[in-house]
């Protein structure tokens, strides 16, 4: 599990497009990467949705957005398209980002406690150092709690 203070484990994957998305893109930016179980399930449709909607308010305040989950290439573009997402989402079918992120564990779900993709949205300055985790995501209101913190 990433602590801050870290630095943003490296990576290569692909996005909603089929381009090949590194961590050492980000270098020289502001970044949030977001992790979420599923394309369009509610709480992760409500969690795109509130950073779609206030995303010219986390640009202005020098973000880069980044979604991450399980799901394929094609899931993602559908995704985007559907709800108008205007950033990137990153398809780790292998899992190796979740795993190097702290993004996967136990977690219950209907009374059962299975492993799968915690919902967690990391948050990363220009130098690529973690500077703060959000555990608890509110997916109604994703981007208030990064704006606010």
């Amino acid at each position: 599990m990433l602590k801050t203070g870290d630095k943003m484990p490296s990576f290569s994957v692909t996005d909603q497009n089929g381009n090949t998305v590194k961590s050492e893109d980000f270098i020289g930016k502001k970044t949030i990467i977001y992790f979420y179980p599923k394309d369009n399930t509610s709480g992760c449709t409500a969690e795109a949705c509130s950073l779609r909607d206030n995303h010219d308010a986390l640009i202005a305040a020098g973000y880069n957005v980044v979604g991450v989950s399980k799901d394929s290439e094609k899931s993602h573009a559908g995704f985007a398209a559907k709800h108008s997402l205007p950033f990137t989402l990153l398809a780790d079918t292998s899992k190796e980002m979740h795993e190097a992120f702290g993004a996967i564990g136990e977690k219950k779900m209907y009374g059962k406690t299975v492993i799968g993709t915690l919902r967690r949205t990391f948050i990363f300055d220009e130098n690529s150092i973690l500077v703060r985790i959000i555990e608890k995501v509110d997916t109604k209101n994703a981007a208030a709690q990064i704006l606010e913190g």
